[in-house]
């Protein structure tokens, strides 16, 4: 089997981890203690963990989250979500192939001894904002539960190895979000007040899936394989999102999956989840995939935006395309082609009504095809504990799609307001921090003109961040205080005014990568510019000559590099000299890493049958998107009974996946939103053995 882990990062450690073995279909592999099923068969060089039992197609990984059932196998005997559950020493895990015949159980479980524990809230989801709240809770001697299904704190900062946006004082901009995420957990972890009395503050419950709100205002939670019942006097939902997926031809491919999966592979558990990356969708997570990837060593052929520009900052877009990966805009995909795992994908250019326009298709040549076409809010715990009359506040995604800075800040406001509501003694809450929240969580606002200094003296920044987002961190590393921002002090525009030291602490801060530093004090025809660079798996090393760029990522010029500066200090962002023209100075923004040969589309275009409508729908069920539509010509808009005809939503994700494919049918079809029918939701959010309902011992 191959060895698929990573084995140098620039910015995560390797560290040495114990390996237990396990069996494959028989065949005895090697794991790291403590990972999941299917992080240990990636890293082996498997990615196809079985086949459907209703057309015999692959079945891989799409969301590694928990949320989707495409990741199944069968482990000591058990059907899981590999996912989610932990390889164990001589563990025997076996490919899905047709339907799992289940273990008999040996006798009945007895109901009659589960927990009944009491809280005055309930977190459920251990990311930034849940985190955030449960700090607030803990400082104020709120009596709290927070669960979370991962074995560890942190939610998606766990995966995040870029610097953060945002505020430095609210949201700790400049930080990396795994940093962020260890610090939150740490905080949280600690907030035990000395025992007086009754024991308060915040207990965390790490592999623990919260299950359902139940009408008599109780949680069903599983914590370590144990059943318990929590009643508590209010919920907060923080359970984040999930993500979207997309109606294309061959979307059932294995090799198709998330960003979440993708950078749970590579950031969390250091597995190398692809060679060759194509990414569709070009908001902030899709842009931060690609960055990610080529941090982890893979190649990235490219990236499809069905709008006209990425909705992700242009800061991230940049960062891309001056690396060396090329950006289609007003592009959508088409095709991802191959027999049970993704060979290439084809994309075309599309009209102003977002259809392909014929002759347009290009096919690239990849094995991984990341999905990042949006998210939507995990909103079923908050809707289900008002069904059941209990106080319910949301934070984070769960409440609405943001920024993790900004959930970091909403999560804070959120928990003060929980410890208002139970009586803590807390002071009303600024209205300066709502106008605050505002602000991080809003779109990108307008791009300006490039302005640059006019001088060629001296040592200064030149700043190519030219579009508002909330950020500030260059203001605030400045020694001299000669960084300002225009109107807002977090969505304005940087600009530099006064002093410049050469320090190149703003150069080295910036989440961006948007600031350089140009240096005319010992040559002033051939000024040094000192770059920002993170992804020195590619190593750059002195005398190494580099193909720069500027802020579009339009080729200047080849250049040597006279130093490489790797210092603590800059956390895990080395400074890259190179001396220049004085004509291109202030225009160099970076420079390209990745071969040119890697994003070129093949000789041959794979132009599929666009007259066929047999895109997948609903992969448990495998429903096509000719049968939902023909039903919906029919005047049928109730999506339970397109349920019951098709089965699409009866599968194990339970409609977490289908239901937004089906309601965009439904739209293009011309069914106002409301005439539609919503889904009923299953009575339980994941599918669990009934023998966990139990008595605490392990039933399946």
């Amino acid at each position: 089997m191959s060895d698929n882990r990573i084995k140098e990062h620039p910015i995560l450690p390797i560290i040495k981890q114990k390996k237990i073995l396990f069996y494959w279909n028989g065949k005895l592999l090697k794991a790291h203690e403590g990972e999941v099923i299917s992080s240990a068969l990636f890293a082996n060089g498997i990615r196809i963990f079985g086949h459907h039992p209703k057309d015999g197609s692959a079945q891989g990984m799409f969301c590694a989250n928990g949320q989707c059932a495409k990741c199944a196998v069968i482990a000591d005997g058990v059907p899981v979500k590999s996912c989610m559950t932990e390889v164990t020493p001589n563990m025997k895990v076996k490919s899905v192939e047709g339907l799992p015949v289940l273990p008999e159980v040996e006798r009945e479980p007895d109901i009659s001894g589960i927990e009944h524990l009491k809280f005055d809230v309930l977190i459920i989801g251990g990311g930034p904002a849940g985190l955030s709240a449960a700090i607030e809770l803990g400082e104020n001697n709120i009596k709290t539960l927070l669960v979370d299904d991962k074995s560890e704190l942190g939610g998606k900062l766990v995966l995040q190895t870029h610097k953060f946006f945002g505020s430095v004082e609210d949201s700790y901009a400049g930080t990396r979000g795994n940093d962020i995420g260890k610090m939150l957990a740490e905080k949280v972890l600690h907030s035990y007040p000395p025992d007086k009395g009754e024991r308060k503050g915040v207990e965390t419950w790490t592999n623990s899936i919260a299950l359902y709100v139940y009408k008599d205002k109780k949680v069903g939670i599983i914590k370590d394989g144990v059943y318990k019942l929590i009643a508590p006097k209010i919920v907060l939902n923080a359970t984040g999102a999930r993500e979207k997926f997309l109606r294309f031809k061959g979307n059932t491919l294995a090799g198709i999956y998330g960003a979440g999966a993708f950078q749970t592979l590579a950031n969390r558990d250091l597995v190398k989840p692809a060679e060759k990356l194509f990414i569709v969708g070009g908001g902030n997570v899709g842009l931060i995939a690609g960055y990610h990837a080529l941090q982890a060593g893979i190649d990235v052929v490219g990236l499809a935006e069905v709008l006209p520009k990425c909705g992700g900052y242009k800061v991230h877009a940049d960062k891309l395309k001056r690396l060396g990966v090329p950006i289609y805009t007003s592009h959508t995909v088409i095709s991802a082609n191959g027999e049970k795992e993704v060979s290439s994908v084809t994309i075309a250019q599309i009209d102003k009504h977002f259809q392909p326009l014929a002759g347009t298709e290009k096919t690239f040549e990849c094995d991984t095809i990341l999905i990042a076409v949006g998210l939507e809010p995990v909103s079923e715990f908050a809707e289900e504990a008002k069904t059941a009359g209990i106080k319910v506040y949301s934070a984070g995604d769960a409440f609405e799609i943001a920024e993790a800075s900004s959930a970091v800040f909403n999560g804070k406001i959120v928990g003060l307001k929980i410890a208002r509501e139970l009586d803590a003694d807390v002071g009303e809450i600024p209205e300066s921090w709502y106008e605050k929240a505002e602000i991080l969580k809003s779109e990108p606002g307008k791009i300006c003109p490039m302005k640059t200094p006019e001088v060629e003296e001296g040592v200064m920044p030149i700043i190519h961040c030219i579009e508002e987002i909330p950020c500030n961190p260059c203001i605030t590393v400045c020694p001299t205080n000669s960084i300002y921002i225009k109107g807002d002090p977090i969505m304005g525009l940087p600009y530099f005014k006064g002093k410049c030291t050469g320090c190149g602490k703003c150069v080295a801060i910036c989440p961006g990568l948007a600031i350089t530093l140009v240096d005319f004090r010992k040559d002033a025809e051939f000024p040094a510019v000192t770059l920002p660079y993170e992804v020195f798996n590619f190593k750059i090393e002195k005398g190494d000559k580099v193909r720069c760029d500027d802020i579009d990522g339009n080729v200047l010029g080849t250049f040597k590099v006279t130093a490489v500066v790797d210092v603590k200090a800059n956390n895990k962002t080395q400074l890259i000299r190179i001396q220049v023209p004085k004509e291109i100075a202030k225009r160099v923004a970076s420079f390209r890493i990745q071969n040119e040969e890697v994003t070129k589309p093949l000789k041959e275009t794979i132009s599929p049958d666009r007259l066929q409508d047999d895109e997948m729908v609903c992969l448990c069920e495998r429903v096509t998107a000719d049968k939902i539509k023909e039903l919906i010509r029919k005047g049928i808009t109730d999506m339970n009974q397109i349920k019951a005809i098709t089965r699409a939503g009866m599968g194990p994700c339970g409609a977490k996946t289908c239901d937004n494919l089906i309601k965009q049918i439904l739209r293009q079809e011309g069914i106002p939103e409301d005439e539609i029918e919503p889904n009923t939701r299953r009575p339980l959010f994941i599918e669990i053995p009934l023998g966990k309902f139990a008595d605490g011992e392990q039933y399946e």
